[in-house]
Parts: structure tokens; C-alpha cells; sequence
């Protein structure tokens, strides 16, 4: 198999080759067809903070993979050769994750734990189910399993970059009323087109719309703090983005408004189903561009240089 190794902070991914996996008991080995590119991994060839992250040495990057089964372990019972599936990249009873403790979908093939994967319905691609394993998933998680929308809610997106435009959709079609702000025009008027109700520049003016939830998929600091003075009285802040690692937040709001203030961070394998069921409707159109395996190191630099525009998926022939 070939594959992009990581082996430390600040030395590039290196084009390998290296014997095939065999599928081992409760383990699949997948034919990766298309795997995403997530600005994670670009973090992590820039910062050494990231490093224990990598506990087991050099590993194959890439955590968004979907492809066909190709080898079935030991004790795997609800999946078979041929079956299309994508795959959760976080074990949450383990908390090992695909591109961090074992090598992952930066590669042609991969060997992942059968219970982590889900099936892709027919007339969802791979390049869908690949981008789904992370920015659908952590999107999906936040809005409904943390933030607990439902069909009427008023929501309000922070950020309609790679997760925030799967949100802004999988909202809408689960029935919310859905507001968004984004400092860039460009997001400004993807978010119009995708049909948000109203859109604006700064998180402020979302008070206008009196959102039960906002979800900050920005997070900046201010944009969390001000997600808290723009929510409805008695509403929730969910935070997913890590644009910085630091908020200073009113508590005198968080007091009087009586506010939920939640941090959310992946999702399960059931939030994939429902980003997958999400795409079966027709309705979902997230922004995707896709590169060629060969060009992972190229797409990196491009992510890192703010040079993409939605989810970056790379292609296998």
C-alpha cells in the first residue's frame, strides 16, 4: 500500500510504500476511495503541542475516509466485501482515533475497527461520506446531540466555513429556522444561497432573530462572548471551533439570562448515520473540492495558505 507519513512536528508527510493490512478480529481492511483533508493535521505539522496526540511514533495522517470493504476480521458481523462505508474516526471507549494511534485514510488501504464504520446509502458518493466523517459529523453532533435542536428551533450558525455550512443545511432540513454570520462576503452569500433566512456580518446582530441556540463553529474568542449576549434569555451557546483556545465571557449574562454555555467535540457513529440520512434527501450541496491522492502534501500547503474554499477531499483512481 502506499501512504503520507507523518513523523513529527515540522518535517513533511513523506510518500511511503508499506506492506498491506490484514483485517484482525472485530477489524475491517477498506479500499479507500476519497478522504478528506482537515486544517488538524496542518496543526500538527506546525505545532509540537500536538505531538502526544501521535502516542504510538510515526503514523500514516488522515482521519475522513470512506471506500469499499475489501477484508472482514474475526467476530464482524454487520459487514461484508463490497459494502460502502465510512468511517467515525474517534473510538470514544478507547479514544484512539484513525490517523493518530493506527494509520488512517492517507493511504489506499486501511484497517479501522469494524464498529466505527457506517454504511453510505446508495446516491451518496465517497467524496460525500469521506467529508461527513468530520466536518458532517462534528457539525451534526453540536446542533443535535449537544445543542438539542429540533424541527421549529431558531438557530444561529458562527461561521460558514467547512462545518458551519453543513450545519446551516442539516438544520434546515431537519426543520429549524436558521440564521448565520460570517465576517467574510464570500460566506456571507454562500450562507444566502443555501437559504439561510437572514444573514449577518457581525455575531451581535443575530440578537435581532432571538436564536433558542447558537453554535459558534468560528471560535475566536469574542465570537463565543458575543454568542452569549445574542442568544434568546434561557437559550444555549454551543462552542466546536478552536480559532483560539481562549474566550473571556460575561457572567453576568451567562446569570441573568440564564444561559447554557457547552463545548462539543466530535460526534458517534449514530451522528454519522444522521449526517448520511441528511444527504439521502437530495438537499444537501456543501461546498467540496477535490484533489488527487498523489497531491495530500500539495492540498495541506493549500489549507495551511487559507486557500480553500469548504472541504478538501482527495481521490483515489
Amino acid at each position: 500500500m502506499k501512504g503520507w507519513l507523518f513523523t513529527q512536528t515540522g518535517v513533511p508527510l513523506k510518500l511511503i510504500e508499506k506492506e498491506d493490512p490484514h483485517a484482525t478480529p472485530n477489524h475491517v481492511v477498506i479500499d479507500v476511495k476519497a478522504t478528506g483533508l482537515c486544517h488538524s493535521d496542518v496543526a500538527a505539522l506546525e505545532d509540537p503541542g500536538w505531538m502526544p496526540l501521535f502516542p504510538n511514533g510515526p503514523v500514516i495522517m488522515g482521519h475522513e475516509c470512506a471506500g469499499i470493504v475489501t477484508e472482514v476480521g474475526e467476530g464482524v458481523v454487520d459487514l461484508k466485501i463490497g459494502d460502502r462505508v465510512g468511517v467515525n474516526p474517534l473510538d470514544h471507549e478507547t479514544r484512539e482515533a484513525t490517523g493518530y494511534n493506527y494509520d488512517g485514510g492517507y493511504a489506499n488501504k486501511v484497517r479501522v475497527p469494524a464498529k466505527q464504520c457506517v454504511k453510505i446509502p446508495d446516491g451518496v458518493s465517497f467524496v460525500e461520506g469521506a467529508a461527513s466523517t468530520d466536518a458532517g459529523l462534528t457539525a451534526y453532533h453540536a446542533l443535535f446531540a449537544i445543542g438539542e435542536a429540533k424541527s421549529g428551533t431558531k438557530v444561529g450558525i458562527i461561521g460558514i466555513g467547512g462545518l458551519g455550512q453543513f450545519a446551516a443545511q442539516m438544520a434546515m432540513i431537519k426543520g429549524c429556522e436558521v440564521y448565520a454570520t460570517d465576517v467574510s462576503p464570500a460566506a456571507r452569500k454562500l450562507a444566502e444561497e443555501l437559504g439561510c433566512k437572514k444573514v449577518y456580518e457581525q455575531v451581535l446582530d443575530l440578537k435581532e432573530a432571538e436564536c433558542e441556540l447558537i453554535v459558534d463553529y468560528a471560535g475566536f474568542g469574542q465570537t463565543t462572548a458575543d454568542a452569549l449576549d445574542a442568544v434568546k434569555p434561557g437559550g444555549t451557546v454551543v462552542i466546536v471551533g478552536m480559532g483560539i483556545l481562549q474566550s473571556t465571557i460575561n457572567t453576568y449574562l451567562m446569570i441573568t439570562k440564564q444561559l447554557k454555555l457547552l463545548g462539543s467535540n466530535g460526534g458517534t457513529v449514530e451522528d454519522l448515520k444522521g449526517v448520511y440520512d441528511c444527504f439521502s434527501t437530495g438537499k444537501m450541496s456543501p461546498q467540496l473540492t477535490t484533489i488527487p491522492f498523489e497531491e495530500i502534501d500539495k492540498g495541506l500547503e493549500k489549507l495551511k495558505n487559507h486557500e480553500v474554499k469548504g472541504r478538501l477531499v482527495a481521490v483515489f483512481e
